[in-house]
């Protein structure tokens, strides 16, 4: 169950096996059903989360049209930064939008881990750095890419294709699903 989450870790900090099998051995197991909501607009985020199987998506509301901000697919993460930083109410949404298995770490458990565990605040850092760079490219693609080009952009990403409906893609890239068809239909 934790091999991937250890992996995941590691790829951040070089952790003795000891310490990497009590931080993990932290994290709590939770089966979530297709559309159920892990967070609501109102609400403070709390947890880190790890998806095992499945896939989750960060959305907000704009004018009752849902704009998808992020995928979090099988052995990555899924967090809604501003919120779990601030302890603010978020005006996003966290959705599995398949059947999935995460794992999940209050914010009280990570801050008692920075006491016990003073490498996990490397970690952490590390992870979030990661996340910031992964926003702003994301930010800048939508501000100086076209359509097409963030269409051709997620074919570099077939898990994204295979995984994701059309309808939370077109939002991801800024458009409508029907422009998505047609982007599809003009770069084949």
């Amino acid at each position: 169950m934790t091999t991937e989450l250890k992996k995941f870790f590691s790829d951040y900090v070089q952790l003795p096996d000891a310490e990497l099998e009590d931080i993990v051995s932290k994290f709590k197991k939770k089966k979530v059903k297709k559309n159920e909501l892990l967070l609501v607009a109102g609400e403070v985020c709390k947890d880190l989360i790890f998806v095992q199987s499945g896939c989750l998506r960060l959305y907000y509301l704009q004018e009752d049209v849902e704009v998808s901000v992020w995928f979090a697919l099988r052995h990555s993460s899924a967090i809604e930064i501003y919120s779990f930083i601030s302890e603010t109410p978020t005006n996003n949404y966290l959705q599995a939008i398949e059947e999935s298995e995460i794992l999940y770490l209050p914010k009280s458990a990570l801050n008692k881990l920075y006491e016990t565990h003073p490498k996990m605040q490397e970690m952490m850092r590390k992870f979030w750095e990661d996340v910031i760079l992964h926003l702003l490219e994301r930010f800048t693609a939508l501000q100086r890419d076209s359509a097409e080009q963030r269409y051709l952009d997620l074919l570099n990403k077939p898990e994204l294709l295979q995984t994701i409906p059309q309808k939370y893609l077109a939002s991801f890239i800024g458009v409508t699903p029907t422009s998505l068809s047609r982007i599809k239909k003009n770069i084949r």
